[in-house]
């Protein structure tokens, strides 16, 4: 599976050749570099490890920078690509030009966190009447049963922490790509903050 590491720029627009206007994700591809590999022979499974971003190595501890032999400079960010396709050697470096030729990818990432929210917000219950004399407005009404077994059943939609969760958007059209800023234009948008880390693969399902 094709794959690199990203940063999620933000959203923007462009029209297309109809004069359409797309909206569109921009994503900040640097470099990736080959870390390691994982065997079927010494780890049970074939996979690619790869690194992003910057690191200083008096802020790492030795487990970690252990992982980093040779010139390797240590990396931010560490992920394992299963069955990656093309044929590297550590050290290598991957830009946005691996997606060359690939017209559909699945981006994933961690979404934004809401905090602590009620079950209007979070589950998009509808809440009681808004006229005057009534005292069911945003509550979550009843969650159990007074008799036997008197408990809450497990998945009860019910208040609580909103967000911060690892989401995928699958199959989004890679529109166009910058090989010399590192840039991919995605339609559509993808999970996460501005700022926030991306995992851009080939999809899955086209």
């Amino acid at each position: 599976m094709l794959g690199l590491i990203g940063k999620n720029i933000g959203m923007t627009q462009i029209f297309n050749e109809q004069g359409v206007l797309i909206p569109i994700s921009v994503i900040h591809v640097e470099p990736n570099v080959v870390i390691g590999e994982r065997t079927e022979k010494k780890d049970g499974y074939s996979a690619l490890i790869l690194g992003a971003g910057k690191r200083k190595k008096r802020r790492i501890k030795k487990p970690y920078a252990g992982q980093f032999r040779g010139k390797i400079e240590p990396s931010a960010v560490l992920k394992e690509f299963k069955g990656f396709g093309n044929e590297v050697k550590v050290g290598d470096k991957i830009g946005v030009e691996l997606f060359d030729g690939i017209a559909w990818v699945d981006v994933s990432g961690i979404s934004k966190g809401k905090g602590y929210q009620g079950v209007m917000k979070r589950h998009g219950f509808h809440g009681g009447r808004k006229t005057h004399g009534s005292k069911f407005h945003r509550a979550a009404g009843s969650t159990g049963m007074a008799a036997s077994p008197s408990r809450i059943f497990p998945g009860t939609k019910m208040a609580g922490r909103m967000g911060g969760e690892k989401r995928t958007v699958q199959n989004l059209r890679l529109l166009r790509i910058d090989t010399e800023k590192g840039i991919l234009l995605v339609k559509g948008n993808v999970p996460g903050r501005r700022g926030g880390q991306v995992l851009v693969t080939e999809a899955k399902k086209r």
